[in-house]
């Protein structure tokens, strides 16, 4: 438990994007849940921008911030919601995230976090999907790699409208955990584990 993790100083800006959280099981859980780990602030983009106009300056000043980025939302239409694209498409801009002069976000640690309607055995070759789950996560990889942050083991629920209560609290307590560890365990030297070009 988070108990046993002692506070590090590091910090992580959770990107939360859920169009519809009252409908939300899992998602709006672990955001809630997200609010009481020391050291996170936590970013709802449809609450805090419902009509998709984006503080550029301070939500660069919140990645700038943070250590870590995590990007928490449920999986629709094999990427992410409307409005998390946009802030991607809006806020990581070259010449500050990527590209020459864009160092800001380089070193910081990027994790997903996310929920898919599908049970896991609906991404497989012979499936509904048609292709294991990690095939769909090229995109988000490849926009930490060009932004040069490192990037986590993603925590992803499965068949999230079918698990019971028992199964969203266990799932809840295991992000908590990585949360936690993923703070006390933050350094700032890029790519540990990963050869001199990020791959």
């Amino acid at each position: 438990m988070t108990d046993s993790i002692p506070p590090s100083g590091a910090k992580a800006l959770v990107l939360y994007a859920h169009a519809r959280p009252h409908l939300s099981r899992v998602n709006r859980r672990l955001a809630e849940a997200a609010r009481g780990v020391p050291g996170v602030d936590l970013h709802d983009l449809y609450d805090a921008y419902p009509d998709f106009f984006i503080n550029v300056v301070a939500d660069q000043a919140r990645l700038a911030a943070a250590d870590i980025v995590v990007f928490l939302h449920p999986i629709q239409w094999y990427s992410m919601p409307a409005l998390l694209k946009e802030w991607v498409d809006t806020v990581l801009l070259h010449g500050w995230a990527y590209g020459e002069g864009g160092h800001a976000l380089e070193g910081k640690t990027c994790w997903l976090v996310a929920t898919t309607g599908s049970a896991a055995d609906a991404y497989q070759g012979d499936g509904v999907h048609g292709m294991p789950f990690d095939d769909y996560l090229h995109a988000y990889r490849q926009t930490a790699r060009l932004c040069r942050m490192r990037w986590a083991p993603p925590l992803i629920l499965h068949g999230a409208h079918q698990v019971d209560a028992a199964a969203v609290e266990a799932h809840t307590r295991v992000f908590v955990e990585r949360l936690a560890q993923l703070l006390h365990n933050y350094t700032s030297n890029p790519y540990p584990d990963q050869g001199p070009n990020g791959t």
